[in-house]
């Protein structure tokens, strides 16, 4: 019965796969025609059928972009860095995507000994981290067993040095690992959809009006409170805004 329901499953993930190809190439030719409604609604599909890649994110995004859809465009071309940072085509698509917007807000600038163990740690994400870490640990094994059983003194002395650099490495690794695993916890990003949307003061429609943000902006979420979402700007700002003012990264 078991082995009946892995073939099933294989089966219903190749139906699904070749189906996915189907449409992808079919939301290709779609936007190569200048049909880009159409190649939204085959790249949608592909999402609901549960795939996602940096590739079917860009392609989507830039549809969205030619149809003048702030918001979306920027909203997968975000949800594609995620899958692929270092993508130079991404960025720059992104880039021009970005100067549609209308909010202009300054980035404060990180400066001191926490910026610069921030971009060390966000070289690798947590999981190349973590293999790094088990890497030194491996080396550090291997050259403690050589120094137990070397006879040599001069060799004892290299494998016990190497040795415990491989160890100290091993805990720089695990270091920055749970450090990356914080920041992506923390790091909430969010993408404004509304056209323009009142930011308050606090948590409810009688507070004051902190600022307004336009759509394609991006935020990052803070706070949930009933139906409202605590969020900041790049540049420090805090405000409360509707969460289907909204969508989450």
């Amino acid at each position: 019965m078991k082995k009946l329901v892995y073939i099933l499953v294989f089966l219903l993930s190749f139906i699904t796969t070749a189906q996915n190809i189907s449409l992808f190439e079919q939301g290709n030719a779609l936007y190569n025609d200048g049909n880009y409604e159409q190649a939204i609604l085959k790249y949608e599909n592909i999402l609901e059928n549960g795939e996602h890649s940096a590739e079917l994110y860009f392609n989507l995004a830039n549809a969205h972009y030619k149809l003048n859809h702030i918001a979306p465009s920027i909203y997968y071309y975000e949800k594609a860095l995620q899958l692929a940072p270092n993508d130079k085509e991404i960025k720059n698509n992104a880039a021009f995507a970005r100067n549609m917007t209308i909010d202009a807000i300054d980035s404060v600038p990180e400066v001191g000994l926490s910026n610069y163990i921030k971009k060390v740690t966000n070289t690798f994400g947590f999981n190349t981290w973590a293999k790094l870490a088990i890497a030194f640990i491996s080396i550090f094994v291997v050259l403690f067993l050589t120094y137990y059983f070397a006879y040599s003194t001069t060799k004892k002395r290299l494998a016990f040095v190497s040795s415990m650099l491989s160890l100290g490495f091993t805990c720089l690794a695990l270091i920055f690992a749970f450090h990356k695993f914080n920041l992506d916890k923390k790091d909430q990003p969010a993408i404004i959809f509304a056209q323009e949307s009142q930011v308050k003061s606090e948590p409810n429609l009688r507070s004051t009006e902190a600022f307004i943000l336009h759509e394609g902006t991006k935020v990052q979420i803070l706070d949930t409170v009933n139906n409202w979402k605590k969020i900041k700007l790049s540049d420090g700002k805090t405000g409360w805004i509707l969460k289907q003012d909204i969508k989450a990264l």
